[in-house]
């Protein structure tokens, strides 16, 4: 599933082709809002929070969840498209640009007013103009029991953390993914890093946690299951970590430098 960086680049790139231009075509096709036209209304701009991406026209607003298999792609009039037209959910045109939103996870037009009431469960955004990294800490330490890696990736905690995002956070603390998070010593500089790797990464198609940008050097555990650690050279694990199924996430670890 994207992470917050790729959901906040895309929602950048939307909102960079879209602000201020009026719809020419609009087409949503799930069954629930296929009757919906905001054809005439003007794109006042397309923002991100967590993994969520909200498109405001008009009084309306387009909330998509991109979940495993979705996309927004951008396209000129008369460019072909990079998935077949049977994925497409969702098609707005504005005189210069077409936003095709593919197989998207969640599509549903709110009025603006609704989005707070929908999204009100998400914790502080990463990337939100309204970071709260005291709250963020607060939420993570209310469930103590919790193994950290689950409690990281829980969007009601701190929005925009997924998989990727998680597994590496704790190899660079030297935290194993199982640990309690009451048995976390410094909680606030794990959410500080969070902070400060996601930002890092907000502008790239390719995410870096490692510092270096050579294919194959990007990531320190996450996807390398058997192989070297990095730092000491001892093989990388993997596991399941999480009681229920929306919590089950796989982990990656050095069994060295993580204790």
């Amino acid at each position: 599933m994207p992470e917050g960086d790729t959901v906040w680049l895309t929602a950048h790139n939307l909102d960079t082709a879209l602000r201020g231009a009026v719809l020419t075509r609009c087409d949503i096709r799930v069954p629930a809002y296929a009757t919906v036209d905001l054809t005439g209304d003007t794109v006042h701009e397309v923002t991100s929070r967590g993994k969520h991406v909200l498109i405001r026209v008009g009084e309306a607003s387009i909330h998509s969840h991109l979940k495993m298999e979705g996309a927004w792609h951008l396209y000129r009039h008369g460019s072909a498209w990079k998935r077949p037209a049977f994925q497409a959910r969702a098609v707005l045109e504005t005189a210069d640009w077409i936003a095709v939103g593919f197989e998207l996870g969640v599509l549903e037009v709110l009025p603006i007013g609704e989005e707070g009431a929908r999204l009100d469960y998400l914790g502080p955004d990463l990337l939100g103009a309204d970071w709260d990294p005291a709250e963020a800490v607060r939420r993570l330490e209310d469930r103590p029991e919790r193994p950290i890696a689950v409690a990281l990736a829980d969007q009601a905690n701190l929005a925009g953390l997924g998989n990727e995002y998680v597994n590496e956070l704790c190899f660079l603390r030297g935290v194993l993914p199982t640990r309690p998070v009451a048995d976390v010593t410094d909680v606030a500089g794990l959410v500080d890093l969070a902070h400060r790797l996601i930002v890092a990464n907000r502008g790239r198609t390719d995410r870096i946690t490692t510092g270096s940008a050579r294919r194959g050097e990007q990531s320190w555990v996450y996807g390398r299951t058997g192989r070297p650690c990095r730092r000491c050279g001892t093989r990388i694990r993997q596991g399941t970590l999480g009681r229920s199924e929306l919590e089950q996430r796989v982990t990656y670890w050095c069994p060295r430098c993580q204790t």
